[in-house]
């Protein structure tokens, strides 16, 4: 197992710079006061394909000598991850194909397709994730790139932090959501190195809490299909992600399924900020733990803005 560097972090930054915006930071009033504490929203869903994992995904497709390149990319994913590795594959000009679970959004099948990938689809479990998975791997030759459990893909994760940072200063802690840690890795591997003081929060869904359980227990607990509003969170950890999280994680906080649409919706309504219910887990977990964040000035990474705007989670309360 390869464990990615802060000098791996540094040459992603170089490599995918034209290839991903630096993000904006944005604040509100109105909540660092409901929150007590002063937040610093690192605004992801702004990114190129609305989430962060262009940057890993950047960083993996464009780190590929020619040869490996025209066998193209492939790699499962619930959206995200897949949407990004389209589009980064769409800028180097070449194959990708991405193996989803067939209740993935709408939108965000689209997406994939949008820039130029092909979707697999498969049965909503990592089981059959998997498995479909290696049968198009042996058919077509392309590249793995997996959604987080990738030296590469963490270290193009990590130059967000590294922004967010050198945007804020003076920060006392960071949180940011965790299904498969590729995000929560990134932001160890930079801040470890770069501000070893700055605190690392997760924070992950009660109805997919395996990462929690997993830093509880102290070795990994994977669950094979969690439903939750938060689509974007329900794989597990690996042992890369692992790795960083239980070396680096100061604690992993979970919230309730009605908590993350409320934050979801406050954001939107707030500061207008359009995101997916896996980005509001963060503020959903800060407002329920107001006295583990009270005066901290606290960076707080918005992953993504995918959302299916014709199924919005409090269209039906």
């Amino acid at each position: 197992m390869y464990i990615p560097t802060i000098e791996d972090m540094l040459a992603a930054e170089g490599r995918i710079k034209p290839y991903v915006h630096r993000t904006p930071v944005l604040t509100s009033q109105f909540i660092n006061e409901l929150s007590g504490a002063e937040l610093f929203f690192k605004c992801e869903n702004l990114q190129k394909a609305g989430a962060f994992k262009a940057r890993g995904a950047s960083n993996a497709v464009f780190g590929l000598n020619d040869e490996q390149a025209a066998k193209g990319v492939a790699t499962h994913s619930s959206g995200n991850h897949g949407t990004c590795l389209s589009y980064a594959a769409g800028r180097r000009g070449i194959p990708c194909t991405v193996v989803m679970p067939h209740t993935a959004p709408q939108a965000k099948k689209d997406a994939v397709r949008g820039y130029g990938g092909h979707v697999v689809e498969c049965e909503p479990s990592t089981t059959s994730r998997e498995a479909v998975f290696a049968e198009v791997v042996a058919e077509t030759g392309a590249e793995f790139v997996h959604p987080y459990n990738d030296p590469r893909v963490i270290a193009g994760q990590g130059t967000c932090s590294k922004e967010l940072y050198e945007q804020v200063k003076k920060l006392d802690a960071v949180i940011a959501p965790i299904g498969g840690g590729g995000m929560v890795s990134g932001t160890c591997l930079t801040l470890s190195n770069l501000a070893p003081s700055v605190e690392i929060y997760a924070a992950e869904p009660e109805q997919a809490d395996d990462a929690y359980r997993s830093f509880k227990a102290g070795h990994i607990i994977a669950d094979d299909a969690p439903v939750t509003v938060a689509d974007g969170l329900k794989v597990p950890l690996k042992d890369l992600t692992w790795h960083f999280v239980s070396n680096h994680v100061t604690d992993i906080l979970t919230a309730t399924e009605d908590e993350i649409v409320d934050a979801m919706k406050l954001i939107w309504k707030r500061m207008k900020i359009v995101m997916e219910p896996s980005s509001a887990v963060p503020l959903a977990t800060i407002l329920k733990n107001r006295d583990v964040f009270a005066g901290k000035r606290v960076g707080v990474i918005i992953t993504g803005g995918n959302v299916d705007l014709d199924k919005l989670p409090w269209m039906n309360s």
